[in-house]
């Protein structure tokens, strides 16, 4: 039981990781250790150019902000491998709205 305590207590206090499988093309965030995790898939569209298509994040894990940081990982991907992207998934779509930084407005297809 404290062992369950100290790992719910770890969560809150250690930062999101993201991480980016790009043989698989996805990033993901491990969530409390478990086999749990959210994900964002994309796919190449051309040669310099991504689909944004999915967002996941289990429903005991929404709320907390960490679709935020995966859509802030592939977006900062787009840039710094200086892609175009194309929005499919919804969510993104929504945090480019709420965050339009310069460097993800000129990449993003319409």
């Amino acid at each position: 039981m404290a062992q369950a305590a100290h790992i719910n207590l770890l969560e809150l206090s250690c930062p999101v990781k993201v991480e980016h499988d790009r043989k698989r093309r996805q990033f993901t965030v491990r969530l409390n250790g478990s086999h749990d995790h959210a994900v964002l898939l994309y796919e190449y569209i051309g040669k310099k150019m991504v689909d944004l298509q999915h967002t996941e994040v289990p429903d005991a894990y929404r709320g907390r902000g960490i679709a935020k940081h995966l859509a802030k990982a592939a977006m900062d991907f787009v840039v710094e491998e200086d892609l175009k992207a194309h929005l499919t998934c919804w969510y993104i779509q929504k945090f480019v709205k709420e965050n339009p930084q310069p460097q993800y407005l000129e990449r993003i297809l319409h």
